[in-house]
């Protein structure tokens, strides 16, 4: 009987978003039509809630004995290929990080699904985005919840043509249809390394499932005795399809082109769904990365690369979703930063995964939250998101403006809220890594990597809000003389985004909960007992203060600066204006050579083979014309045929004899 429950709740999570999808997508637009939400809502709502059953009553009642899967997972399913000695099943594997990452997704895609009503409710495609977004929030769940590596993998390319049809919602702008198709492709690099990844664990361990991969540390260590490269190799493949999911340097260029699909679609992706899945498969394959420490290395030097870049980019953008959008480019890299210090020592892994996954979860917070809350801005400027046309927006969308300031304060990593316990954790696991022996001056320089960027993100945050709630009250003539404060649909999500961003880090980050429920994953130990680490709170309140504290000073007390600095340093504004010229230099380098390929292979197939195939079928059609002329009616010619046909034959009886 327990099992036929665990069965149903653990079924139900992506059963009931594909069923949503499939009936909006056949009864939206003649039946549904302005009702389209009612089967997201009820379908998300009934997903979050055995989520939470998932994470509170059916995982911890698990022993774990006699199944001879790891500790405290629960696994379900059936057979779904068998091809020569290649088994995959298809089934739902749930544990400790799993049933963590559904209660988030879950969670945060239903009060996104309630304020899309409100934003998109004018819009003719209303019924195609709610099955699009139910689509995708099925899609990442049964990547959540896969148990090996194909099912992963097709669900990995299920969440990227949702994206691709969510981000090109609006089809009809170039932009829009430019930024789904640069997504997608940029997306299949990364997604070739994670196939290859896949191909070469099959090879090496006879076995694509993560019970015979990551759970016997036995079988590990005899792949990596029989082929030491073979295991860094893999998780290499791995890294680069988490790179393209994640958006990490140099793979990040398709995400702030993302902004081009509607508000909710972009705290979607940013938030609770794709961007997350890179950083999920890198903690979820750590006992593989626990034997690549130079792989671990690359991890944490991308990942600070990343960081940085996108951080000095959001200090010139002046669209504000934009900004946010570099600001989760950058925040994905610090929680890669946090998942490679394992290579500093085998007793920093749980504490380097357990940040990893911390701010991951807090940031899906507070992320939805200000993607939500400029949403709710670009909704009252009548879709004008431009920070230099409008300012002074704290009177007229007053919910909009204390919400977005706590999501704000979250990210700057004030203290207390979400982003400063899971930021913290960050920063002390690198802290940590940097007193290793063996690589602490690597870990060292990208402690103060990360706090350089700390400082930065407190800083363009913030200017962000100054610019957009601060200064004389002006509006663009999009929003008309009295701009609208949100909806009450719209309002509530942010309100509670906003509880969620300023309570939930401190309900589960000090207490250590959050890091006791975790460690039962694959891979992981029970982490030690330890107190806080007051030297890295000390030292990131006052980046944080320090960072809030300029913005105020360039874009409140003296907004003069800002336009002095630009000038005295133009290049270096350039530089961060033009995004780093990541676009162009990625043009330049692949795209050009592709596009040579493709050129020289379209010139081979129309001259070359083209030509081939047209002289093979020409054959017939020459020898049909001499034959048609020997075909003349003429008595004489054909006697002459004769006469000549005679000739040969005695003269070949001649030779022959």
């Amino acid at each position: 009987m327990l099992e036929d429950i665990q069965q149903l709740v653990l079924w139900a999570i992506p059963a009931a978003p594909l069923l949503s999808a499939i009936v909006t997508a056949l009864l939206g637009k003649k039946v549904l039509k302005g009702r389209s939400h009612l089967p997201c809502w009820s379908a998300l709502a009934v997903s979050f809630v055995c989520s939470l059953v998932l994470l509170f009553g059916v995982l911890p009642g698990i022993n774990g004995t006699g199944n001879g899967y790891a500790r405290e997972s629960i696994v379900f399913g059936f057979e779904w290929l068998h091809v020569g000695t290649l088994e995959i099943p298809l089934q739902l594997r749930a544990d400790s990080m799993s049933a963590i990452m559904l209660a988030m997704v879950t969670g945060v895609s239903f009060l996104v699904s309630l304020f899309g009503s409100g934003y998109m409710h004018h819009d003719p495609g209303y019924p195609r985005f709610f099955a699009a977004v139910s689509m995708f929030v099925f899609s990442m769940c049964m990547l959540v919840l896969s148990n090996n590596f194909a099912q992963l993998f097709v669900f990995w390319e299920m969440v990227g043509l949702c994206s691709y049809l969510l981000i090109g919602f609006w089809f009809h702008k170039p932009s829009a249809a430019a930024a789904a198709k640069k997504a997608f492709v940029v997306n299949r690099i990364g997604d070739f390394g994670l196939i290859m990844g896949i191909f070469l664990i099959w090879t090496n361990f006879g076995s694509i499932d993560f019970l015979h991969v990551l759970s016997s540390q036995e079988v590990i260590s005899h792949v990596h005795t029989k082929s030491p490269h073979v295991i860094p190799l893999i998780c290499f493949c791995l890294f680069l399809g988490a790179m393209g999911k994640s958006a990490q340097f140099p793979l990040q260029v398709w995400l702030p082109d993302a902004m081009e699909g509607p508000t909710p679609v972009s705290a979607l992706i940013h938030a609770a769904t794709m961007v997350t899945a890179g950083v999920y498969l890198v903690a979820r394959c750590t006992p593989l990365f626990v034997m690549a420490p130079n792989v671990q290395m690359f991890v944490t030097a991308i990942g600070a690369a990343t960081a940085v870049i996108a951080a000095l980019t959001a200090l010139t953008q002046t669209d504000l979703k934009r900004v946010l959008a570099y600001s989760t480019v950058s925040q994905l890299g610090f929680m890669f930063m946090a998942l490679g210090c394992g290579a500093a020592g085998t007793e920093l892994v749980t504490p380097a995964v357990t940040a990893g996954m911390f701010h991951l979860f807090t940031h899906a917070y507070f992320k939805a939250l200000l993607f939500l809350a400029a949403g709710s801005v670009m909704h009252a400027m009548g879709d004008i998101i431009d920070m230099r046309r409008f300012s002074g927006l704290k009177h007229a969308l007053p919910i909009t403006h204390w919400t977005f300031l706590v999501g704000a304060a979250a990210l700057a990593g004030v203290p207390l809220l979400a982003g400063f316990w899971s930021k913290d954790d960050i920063l002390a696991v690198l802290y940590e890594a940097s007193h290793s022996k063996e690589h602490g001056l690597f870990f060292g320089t990208i402690l103060v990597i990360a706090c350089a960027t700390a400082l930065l993100t407190a800083f363009y945050t913030f200017r962000a809000y100054f610019m957009t709630f601060w200064g004389p009250e002006r509006f663009p003539e999009e929003a008309g003389d009295h701009p609208h404060e949100a909806t009450p649909i719209m309002a509530w999500p942010l309100r509670i985004l906003a509880v969620c961003a300023a309570l939930i880090g401190l309900a589960v980050g000090p207490t250590h909960l959050f890091a006791s429920y975790l460690h039962k994953t694959v891979g992981l130990t029970a982490p030690e007992a330890h107190g806080l680490h007051w030297n890295i709170m000390a030292l990131s309140t006052v980046i944080g203060m320090a960072g809030i504290g300029f913005a105020w000073m360039f874009y409140v007390a003296s907004p003069g600066i800002p336009v002095a600095i630009a000038k005295a340093m133009k290049p270096l504004y350039l530089v961060s204006q033009g995004k780093f010229f990541l676009d162009e230099i990625l043009f330049v380098l692949v795209v050009l050579p592709l596009r040579g390929i493709a050129l020289i292979a379209t010139l081979v197939d129309r001259f070359l083979i083209d030509g081939l195939i047209d002289s093979v079928g020409a054959l017939p059609g020459m020898l049909s014309g001499y034959l048609k002329r020997l075909q003349s009616g003429l008595v004489t010619s054909y006697a002459g045929v004769m006469w000549l046909g005679a000739v040969v034959v005695v003269v070949i009886a001649l030779i022959l004899t």
